[in-house]
């Protein structure tokens, strides 16, 4: 991308450099900015001027001088308040909202039942629980910047389309232009899970890392891609559907059916629900088994297999042991392609993390033709909204948006 290097073009990509540079390293002094950036003092102290005058920065101290003489620098520091943010997690259980400061701190957050509303009017009842939040919180209207919105589905976020969202049962549904009707600032959407993968590399544990693979294992299985800091979404929006990775050639050959309606094969072998099936009727044949009774008359769930695992459940521990070698089949594909310098794991499997990773990385290790780092997600329940939180700073074009810009030229 190439951009017209105008003097106004230059001064404001060095602004944009000024306060990025101040929200990384706050506190800082003037003569600090322009010896890491490289710019003249004098071309520092007026943006930053103009930055305090514009209230994206506040300076604290006198300037007087010390105990032991030489005057104190004053320090500069990013004022995180000077704007809020919306995030929003849309699920195929709950809609969760956050009211967010500029470093992505949750100020207020609320959720509500996605199928009591996807009928009767979910943008609308998004924007009643969005409104009750800036109220409550006594925030003008015009101090929030604008929304991101995460969405278990394949969607096009400069269109704003959802191709499909099988949980919502959208197909081909314009979310921007319904929701314009509703809110009056600037909104993104995106998937979900790549939603996730950067709201983990804003504040979790991918935080300055440039490439990224994100796996949420829940009742299906997504991934989030990020490559050199940029996410990948594909030439259709598709990208990061691991759930329909194959890692058992034999089984596709014996014509491969999904245990659910549009999954993919991994997902039907290591999915949340894939796990339940499986148990369930592991303990159907085994009538010696503490859950046999449940089992006959109820599917159990993944989170009870994964309980009984724990526990040194034979039957328990070898229906998880086949999902985790499938699981970490599927990461050694993606890490080889992709060479990414962490993998991280959210969604439901969170709750077993200290059972699941040394399993997943003793398999994963020797097939990798170079180690990588697996662990799980640091944001955890809320890597979707902060994530939408950070999608929104990406996408929109502002002052804040700093990612790659022409390298700053």
């Amino acid at each position: 991308m190439s951009f017209k290097r105008t003097p106004s073009h230059l001064k404001f990509v060095n602004k944009k450099r000024i306060i990025q540079c101040i929200k990384e390293c706050s506190s800082i002094s003037r003569a600090e900015i322009a010896s890491k950036l490289g710019l003249s003092k004098p071309t520092v102290s007026q943006l930053v001027d103009e930055l305090i005058y514009e209230k994206w920065v506040v300076e604290k101290g006198s300037g007087e001088s010390s105990s032991q003489g030489g005057r104190r620098p004053i320090q500069l520091f990013f004022n995180e308040r000077k704007a809020f943010i919306i995030g929003a997690d849309i699920g195929g259980t709950n809609v969760k909202i956050v009211l967010c400061d500029l470093n992505g701190n949750i100020l207020a957050e609320t959720s509500f039942s996605t199928t009591t509303y996807l009928q009767s009017g979910l943008l609308k009842q998004m924007a009643f629980e969005t409104d009750r939040l800036i109220t409550k919180n006594q925030i003008a209207k015009e101090r929030i910047l604008g929304m991101g919105v995460g969405i278990p589905g394949i969607t096009q976020t400069k269109s704003g389309l959802v191709i499909e969202a099988p949980s919502l049962g959208w197909i081909q549904y314009p979310f921007i232009a319904e929701a314009r009707r509703y809110f009056d600032f600037p909104i993104y959407v995106d998937n979900d899970v790549n939603a996730a993968a950067l709201g983990e590399q804003w504040l979790g544990n991918a935080k300055n890392k440039r490439n990224v693979l994100f796996i949420a294992v829940g009742t299906g299985i997504g991934s989030g891609i990020i490559l050199n800091n940029q996410l990948y979404r594909g030439a259709s929006s598709a990208a990061g559907e691991i759930g329909y990775m194959v890692t058992n050639k034999d089984e596709m050959k014996r014509e491969f059916k999904p245990i659910f309606h549009r999954y993919g094969y991994l997902e039907s072998v290591a999915g949340g629900k894939s796990i339940g099936a499986h148990f369930t009727r592991a303990v159907q044949n085994d009538p010696e088994h503490a859950l046999y009774e449940q089992a006959k008359s109820s599917e159990l769930v993944g989170e009870e297999a994964f309980l009984f695992a724990k526990k040194g459940d034979v039957v328990a521990t070898a229906v998880i042991d086949e999902a985790l070698e499938h699981l970490a089949y599927a990461i050694v594909n993606a890490t080889s392609l992709l060479n990414p310098e962490i993998v991280i794991l959210g969604g439901g499997v969170l709750h077993s993390a200290a059972y699941i990773l040394p399993r997943i990385q003793e398999i994963v290790d020797p097939y990798l033709p170079s180690l990588v780092e697996i662990t799980t997600s640091r944001l955890g329940d809320n890597a979707g909204v902060l994530g939408a939180v950070s999608l929104f700073l990406r996408e929109h074009e502002s002052i804040l948006n700093v990612h790659d810009e022409g390298d700053f030229l």
